[in-house]
Formats: C-alpha cells, structure tokens, sequence
C-alpha cells in the first residue's frame, strides 16, 4: 500500500535527520578532544601576542585553566540542572562543551594574528567577547532544544561553562592592557539577555510548526523522539500517541493444532499493524503475542502479518498488553476438528492465494511475489471473509508480506486477490478432508539481529503433511523481504522433498527506525547473508518434518474493543511535522543569527 511506502520512507528520514544529532564518540574520546582543543587554542591565542616560550607556557596554562573551568562547569550543569533528565547525559554535555570550544578557539586564534598584526589588542577582546556569546547561544539553543529540565534549568545549564570560561580568559587583562574587566563588565551583562531572547524566539517559531498541524508543540515531540532514538525510552513518545489516537476494534485470528491433550502448534494473525517503528506503540506485538502464547500453552507460535497498515498502529505498550491479554484469555479453544485438505494455489491478474482447509477454516496466504508487495487494503479483509463465511468456513488470512523492489501500487489489487482467494477455495471446496499432521520449529539465528532486519522471534516453521503432500508455512520475524529471496527458499524447501508452502514475514517494525537508510530498515535478505539464512530455514523445515504427529485443528476469531490506535494519518503528520520544523530552523538559522552576529558586533564597536 502506498501509505505503507510513504510512513516507512518519511520515517526512514526522520531516522537520517536525528540519529546523526548526537552520534557521539566514548565520553573518554570527547574528554581528550576537548583538552587538545583547549589547549592549543589556548597556546595558539596567546603565542601570536607574545612569541616566547613565556608566552607559550603562558598559553598553555590558559588552556589548562580553561579546561578545568569548562568541566567544573559541566559538572555543575549536570548535577544542579538537568540531572536526571532521559537526553541530557554527562557524554552528551562533554561533546557540546567541545562544539563550544571550538567556536571560541576559531575565533580567538585569528583574532590573536590579527591582533599582533595590526597591534590593536581590543580586536582580541572583541572577539573574546563574540566567541562567549556565540558558546552560549550554541549551548542555549541545544539544551532548549532537546533537554526536559524546563527553560530556567536550561538557562543556568547553559551560561554556567561560558561565565566560568571567562575567569581564566579575565588573566589575561593584563596583556591586554586591563581593558578586558571593564569591557567584561558593560558587554556581558547587556549581551546575555539579547542572546537568550533571539534563542527563544527562534525556539518559538519552530514549535509553533507541531502546534499548527497537531496542537503540541515541535520540541517537546523531537525530544520524545530523541529519547526513543538515544536511550530506548517509548514512554515519552507513546504519550503523544495516546493523545493523538483513536479507538478502534481490533482482531487476531487464531489456528491452533492439537495432539491428543496437548496444543502443538498455533498461527495467530493479528490485523493490528505491527508498527511504527522500534519499540513504539505495536512495533514489537508479533513477538510479545508469540512469546506470551508459548509460554501459556508450551507450543510453537508463529505470528505472520495480517490485513492491516499503519492505520492501525497501536498508540502503546498499554494497548499491546490489552491485545495480547484478550488473545491469552481465548486459548480454550473451541471443539477440535480432524482432516484437512492439501494445499492449493491459485493466480489471478498478477497476485497469488493459497488456500488449505482445516476442519471448519481456511488458512489464505496472499502475495505478489516476485512483484513487490506491502501492506494490503483492509476492504481486502472483508471480500475475502464473505465469501469464505458464504461456504460454510471461518477465515484466517494472510498477507504474506514477503517481496519488496520499489514501489507498491495497492490500486486495483482488492478484486485480483478477491478472484485468486475464491479460485483457491473451489479448489478446495470439493475435496475430502484427510487426516494430518504437524510439525513445529522455532529457531533463532545468534548471527543475525534487528539491525540486520530479523526481529527477537527469528523463524518458525509449521509443516504439515496431508496425504503425499507436505507443505511448510515459514515465518520470519522481519519487515517483509527482498524480492526473489522467497523463491529461493521454497526452491531449498522442494530439494528437500517439501513440495508446497509458503514464504511469510511478521511485519515487525521492532527493525525499523534503526539504520540510515531510504526506509530506515532492512528487509529480511538485505543486510542478512541469503544463504546462512536459507540454510537456517531449510534445517528448521527438516527439524519440523522429524517432529510430525497427527493432529487435530480449531480457529476463532479474537475481536478487542475499545483499543487506541495512532492511525496511518497521524503517523504521517508526526513525521510531516518533524520534516517542516527542519526546514523552518534552517530558514530561520539563516536569517535570526546573522542578524544577532551583527546586533552583538554593532554593541562590541559602541562599548
């Protein structure tokens, strides 16, 4: 679906925007950095001044000082204002005291040069003074920007370094002639205010870009995000989303297989969008109904993507656990049914379905494989269940989610999968039931991760053998699939002897939002070794035709009321948001701080 395309892009940009932010270096690395720079900025600010080794040693000493007072500060930022803050951390400080500095040092260097040059020491201390502006509204400007401790902590966070810094910079008046007290004394004063009042505005007018489109404001939702993208934190953001969001109901299909006493093997298929990203909102629900699911019933689950887009996003962690709490209290599942039918495809205008019954349900996988293929229209849901109820049957429907190479056209899909599905059916709808059995694995490659596209529940393997045919419903917990990797899996699986099956993914977007990339994610088979992973499957698939037992099957549907969803349109407008409050900062960048340089210069030549 386009919405699909476009939510997982706009997202894959925000990812580009922000992780880089304060992509940092060890605290240690910040801390070497920042003494080097202080320290030969210190050298270098005072050796064109006196080219001596006094002045050297004097430099030096400078930009030990220096250092000193830039820590102490930081320290005292950190303890006294904004610690405990989930953004704010001692590294990240460490690192904006290093930008700082080297703001300073650049303009303190060449005014030196300068100053020797022409032999006029005030044009020193005028840049003095503009780089102890310029450090303040860089760290004003940040700590606004991404720190929750509120606007007076950040203030006093942010003017501590650059007033301590200006002890130490205050010996050398001397030098200087002793103008650098009384210059110290008429400029900063009437500098601080002007500073802070040009960072607030500027903060101003780029959270008014949130309020407009969604009523709050464009700061306190970037550090939302920042929190998630840094530490981990879906709280913050989550907060939004309940605000923001809707209530819908939602539904998880179950199909459970039972041996004799024992529940063997269960596919729920949820038609909640598992999204938006990381671990937002429903981004991690496949896992969590699987593991809460194994661990109730001692069997394999396995949760591939149902009928849903990102218009049905869960807002929370809260709503998962709804979800997930009313599928556990539906595990007493009605009467069990023996026999099955095989497994039979059908195609029609480019899609395909896969049709089986088991007792009273068909299971209908759908996909365009090779073609690429996201999330299907949730009008698709209904057709499809009509016509599946019409003949006697419960649905459980699947969209497979497993091919992806560009673009998805989601127009004019409904009908084509509509015809494919009811072909699949009359080809099942007259054959007789036949005893069956599963087999069931579940396995978990060490060697690959979620920043490789494959989520926590790895892969599971359902195979069933109906007669002479054996057929394997693989799952892969990633956010589908690179176009033609699902064809070389089935091809592994018929050398295997397991003649049908098909290739599904869970949509987990617990991959998503976490690497720099046009969809801020990989799917499965892109940054994965196609290979390692197809052996992964083809051993999975033999380990489940060792385990086949007869079985018998049940389905329900599991319909939750009532649960707030975030929506597809919201998830959009968050990221339009994110995008324009960029784009406005760098307009405004280009306009407001000029124009604040040259306020602070004309004040510097009237003192």
């Amino acid at each position: 679906m386009a919405a699909e395309g476009t939510s997982d892009e706009q997202m894959g940009r925000m990812v580009g925007h922000y992780s880089s932010l304060f992509t940092l270096p060890s605290h240690r690395t910040v801390i070497l950095r920042l003494s080097a720079v202080c320290l030969l900025g210190g050298a270098f600010s005072v050796l064109p001044l006196r080219p001596t080794p006094l002045g050297l040693a004097a430099g030096l000493l400078l930009g030990a000082l220096f250092l000193l007072a830039t820590l102490t500060a930081d320290l005292l930022a950190y303890r006294g204002c904004v610690r405990g803050d989930p953004i704010v951390k001692p590294r990240r400080i460490s690192a904006l005291s290093l930008a700082s500095c080297l703001i300073w040092s650049v303009l303190l260097v060449p005014g030196a040069v300068a100053a020797a040059l022409l032999a006029e020491p005030s044009l020193w201390l005028k840049l003095l003074l503009l780089g102890f502006c310029a450090s303040l509204a860089l760290r004003l400007l940040v700590l606004s920007a991404i720190s929750s401790a509120g606007r007076g902590r950040a203030f006093l966070a942010s003017v501590t370094a650059p007033t301590l810094g200006l002890v130490p910079l205050s010996l050398l008046g001397a030098v200087l002639g002793g103008e650098l007290p009384l210059r110290l004394f008429l400029f900063v004063p009437v500098s601080v205010p002007i500073v802070a009042s040009a960072v607030y505005l500027f903060t101003a007018l780029v959270d008014r870009v949130g309020e407009d489109r969604l009523g709050t404001g464009s700061l306190p939702l970037f550090r939302a995000f920042l929190a998630n993208w840094m530490e981990g934190l879906n709280g913050p953001l989550e907060e939004f989303f309940e605000r923001l969001g809707s209530e819908r109901s939602v539904k998880v299909s179950l199909l459970a297989f039972k041996t004799g006493s024992r529940v063997k093997a269960v596919m729920a298929v949820p038609a909640v969008h598992p999204g938006p990203f990381r671990n937002v909102g429903s981004s991690p629900l496949p896992g969590l109904i699987g593991a809460a699911l194994e661990g109730r019933l001692g069997c394999v689950a396995s949760v591939p993507h149902g009928l849903s887009g990102h218009e049905l996003d869960l807002a929370s962690q809260l709503q998962n656990r709804r979800v997930v709490e009313a599928v556990l209290r539906s595990t007493d599942f009605p009467a069990y049914k023996p026999g099955a039918t095989p497994l039979h495809r059908a195609a029609e205008g480019g899609v395909e379905a896969s049709c089986q019954v088991f007792g009273d349900c068909a299971l209908i996988t759908l996909t365009t494989a090779p073609r690429t293929m996201e999330d299907l229209p949730q009008e698709l849901d209904a057709a499809i269940t009509g016509e599946v109820e019409e003949r006697g049957l419960s649905a459980v429907l699947v969209d497979a989610h497993n091919s992806i190479d560009g673009r998805f056209k989601a127009e004019g899909v409904v009908d084509p999968f509509r015809r494919a599905a009811v072909l699949g059916l009359e080809r099942t709808a007259g054959l007789r039931l036949l005893p069956f059995e599963v087999g069931a694995v579940r396995v978990v490659p060490g060697e690959f991760g979620v920043r490789e596209g494959l989520g926590p529940g790895g892969i599971s393997v359902l195979l069933v053998r109906v007669g002479g045919q054996k057929a394997a419903y693989v799952t892969v917990d990633g956010n589908n699939m690179v176009a033609g990797l699902r064809e070389k899996i089935l091809q592994s699986l018929r050398e295997a002897g397991i003649a049908e099956g098909e290739v599904l993914t869970t949509d987990s977007h617990e991959v998503a939002g976490l690497v720099v990339t046009g969809r801020g994610y990989h799917p499965v088979g892109e940054a994965i070794d196609q290979d390692a992973l197809v052996g992964h499957i083809r051993r999975a698939a033999e380990a489940a035709e060792a385990d086949l037992e007869p079985v018998e099957a049940s389905s329900r549907v599991v319909t939750v009321p009532g649960v707030r969803v975030i929506g597809g349109q919201r998830i959009e407008d968050v990221c339009l948001v994110a995008d324009e409050a960029i784009r406005r900062s760098k307009r405004l960048a280009a306009s407001l701080f000029p124009a604040l340089g040259a306020i602070l210069i004309l004040l510097l030549t009237l003192l």
